[in-house]
């Protein structure tokens, strides 16, 4: 299945600026984002570095999770969040089949348990409802708002309401299966919760499951391999002249990316 992006990044903004404008440091930061720390984190950190308080992102991570996160410094790229958020994302994850938490992740109170063990060919006849557009419900602990309520903030509180379905892409491939963990690889639309993905596939095997693991690949154009190592925002031995060279490069990525789609779109 081929993903595209809802909306092309706009070609009439001047990507090309200077790192440091009258404004400071200004441009668009990948980090692979340490596995323990909460995405906001990663921010504070950055804002902290570089002296600069206007800095978003093109989606998060949860604190277990690791992988691309897309950071945007100034006024100049934090206006380009929507558009970038709209990307299609691709993942590493891992299910671990057979236990059921509250959060659907390894964070969460282990709920439920099973000794049943799905063969490769159930697997494989599960994944299969994973593929094209799907009506996915979002989990419970999520951000995501009903009549104005943050779900987390109701979940916390021990209450559970009626979410309705949202329509995503998935294209779901399994990886690896040695029971209880399966690995698999899955490129999907904005919207799309993982956790979710894991819960359900557990369900559809009448054996429960949770996501173990979570590794992002690729956000949009943005891959792992071009990330600086975010494990480095807190480190004595982080290089500050890397970071802002780091921060430059991807500028001019972002430059060559945002040309090829302008020229595709003639």
């Amino acid at each position: 299945m081929k993903f595209m992006q809802k909306k092309p990044l706009r070609n009439n903004l001047n990507l090309t600026v200077p790192l440091n404008s009258e404004d400071g440091v200004q441009g668009i930061l990948l980090i692979n984002k340490p596995r323990g720390k909460t995405s906001f984190s990663m921010i504070a950190a950055l804002r902290k570095l570089l002296g600069v308080q206007k800095i978003g992102h093109a989606g998060t991570l949860d604190p277990f999770a690791t992988g691309v996160m897309v950071l945007l410094i100034g006024r100049r790229f934090t206006r380009l969040s929507d558009q970038f958020l709209h990307c299609d994302k691709e993942y590493l994850a891992q299910v671990h089949l057979g236990v059921v938490t509250d959060t659907y992740d390894c964070d969460g109170a282990v709920m439920q348990q099973s000794d049943g063990v799905p063969s490769r060919a159930e697997l494989d006849g599960a994944i299969a409802q994973f593929q094209g557009e799907i009506d996915q419900i979002p989990p419970m602990f999520s951000a995501k708002k009903v009549n104005g309520k943050k779900l987390y903030e109701l979940a916390r509180k021990g209450r559970s309401i009626e979410r309705k379905p949202v329509k995503v892409k998935v294209n779901a491939r399994i990886l690896n299966y040695e029971y209880p963990y399966v690995h698999i690889l899955v490129t999907c639309s904005k919207g799309t919760y993982i956790r979710s993905l894991a819960y359900d596939l557990g369900n559809l095997l009448g054996c429960g499951a949770h996501l173990s693991n979570l590794q992002r690949m690729r956000s949009g154009q943005f891959h792992l391999r071009d990330c600086f190592d975010g494990a480095l925002f807190q480190s004595p031995d982080l290089d500050m002249d890397a970071l802002r060279a780091h921060i430059q490069s991807n500028l001019e990525s972002i430059d060559a990316g945002n040309s090829q789609l302008s020229k595709s779109s003639r």
